[in-house]
């Protein structure tokens, strides 16, 4: 189903959540802006499902494009239209391990800081922190290059990388031409980072922690020694 091909995903309408009176939020926006990203995660939110089953299915990557056939139509994607449909910096890293070190120390000092082990950071993979880091400690990077590459990955066969991308390649789709496409279907507005969802995020967030405080054991209070006396 093209569903799970967006079931992970989250999209940002930049406008509303930039009015947010919330600075923390306004500067993770503003850092995502910074780094050029935003014409990639606030682009126009339209789904084709039927043509993104299509697209994965008979997708490869053949001299550096992204190739495929929807229906029945043949689709090539080069870096440059990617960089184009989403206004990409093109300069700058083009590897994450090309990160400076001391960048990924500042990101890892940050998280012990903050009281969270790094070990409770399984979910994200040394690539996704490497991406963090990048973001917000204002790294140039070549962000068209590297996320082309991940598209490559996603299209190549026996590849583990989880499928995605669905509303980027729905417009690109859009693009092409003499591919008539079906009918689209509107992104989930639960999906959508607005200044409600943040709103509500946050909220969610509040009432774990003081459940999770409530929930936590006493204290056991150490027994008083007596006092010694000094006479």
């Amino acid at each position: 189903m093209a569903s799970s091909y967006y079931s992970n995903t989250v999209h940002i309408d930049f406008v509303s959540v930039l009015a947010m009176e919330n600075p923390g939020i306004v500067s993770v926006l503003n850092a995502l802006m910074a780094s050029g990203l935003e014409g990639f995660l606030g682009c126009p939110a339209v789904i084709y499902e039927s043509e993104l089953v299509d697209f994965f299915n008979n997708g490869s990557v053949r001299d550096n494009l992204v190739v495929s056939t929807v229906n029945g139509v043949p689709v090539e994607i080069s870096e440059q239209l990617f960089a184009q449909t989403f206004e990409l910096p093109v300069n700058g890293l083009a590897d994450l391990s090309e990160m400076p070190k001391d960048k990924i120390f500042d990101a890892k000092s940050i998280v012990l800081l903050s009281g969270e082990p790094l070990s409770s950071f399984n979910a994200l993979t040394v690539e996704k922190f490497s991406l963090l880091t990048a973001v917000f400690c204002g790294i140039r990077m070549n962000w068209s290059s590297i996320l082309f590459n991940i598209l490559k990955i996603m299209v190549s066969a026996g590849s583990k990388q989880a499928k995605g991308f669905a509303v980027q390649i729905s417009l690109l789709l859009e693009s092409i031409p003499n591919l008539e496409l079906g009918e689209s279907t509107e992104f989930p507005a639960s999906k959508i980072l607005t200044d409600k969802t943040v709103h509500r995020y946050i909220s969610f967030n509040d009432k774990v922690g003081v459940e999770e405080a409530a929930d936590a054991p006493p204290m056991k209070k150490e027994p008083r020694k007596p006092a010694v006396s000094t006479m």
